[in-house]
């Protein structure tokens, strides 16, 4: 899709994924979020299936360099509105933009669709995520409770939050 220069020189290339990066961006995902989220969930946040089947109803977009894949999020049309999930970022390339990168290819990607809006949903827990999405122009529109089959060890809801494109 586009390829982006990293403060120290390198070049980041963001592109569509391919039912061949299953495994790779599985597991990017887990790392980034065991790290994230460990004080309220355990075991492995997707699999290689799980995020096959995500390729069905959506894209996911792909951050990497030339050492492999760095980072990752899903895309999803929903009518006029875009939404993401699963913006992940290998722990190893975390706190350089690459996450605020992926947010921007994730809108680019749905204003090219012809979304007006782009919304996402975090958890609560997460209490780092609202101003970091705040500050890229998301408001906090409602909330959700956790689904049946979520077990977190701490009580929580997610917090849906939107962006007009």
């Amino acid at each position: 899709m586009r390829a982006i220069q990293k403060p120290e020189g390198a070049f980041v290339r963001i592109r569509l994924a391919a039912v061949q990066d299953a495994d790779a961006i599985a597991r990017v995902i887990n790392e980034a979020f065991r790290i994230a989220e460990s004080f309220f969930t355990a075991g492995d946040r997707t699999n290689s299936e799980e995020v096959r089947a995500m390729l069905d109803t959506g894209v996911f977009l792909l951050a990497e360099d030339a050492s492999g894949l760095l980072g990752c999020v899903h895309v999803e049309i929903r009518g006029v509105r875009g939404y993401f999930r699963l913006l992940a970022v290998e722990p190893s390339a975390q706190h350089n933009g690459l996450g605020r990168t992926l947010v921007a290819a994730a809108e680019d990607y749905a204003r090219q669709a012809g979304c007006p809006f782009m919304d996402l949903r975090i958890m609560n827990l997460r209490t780092e995520l609202p101003p970091f999405y705040q500050r890229l122009g998301f408001v906090e529109t409602g909330a959700e409770p956790f689904p049946a089959d979520v077990k977190p060890k701490l009580p929580g809801h997610f917090v849906k939050m939107s962006k007009h494109l």
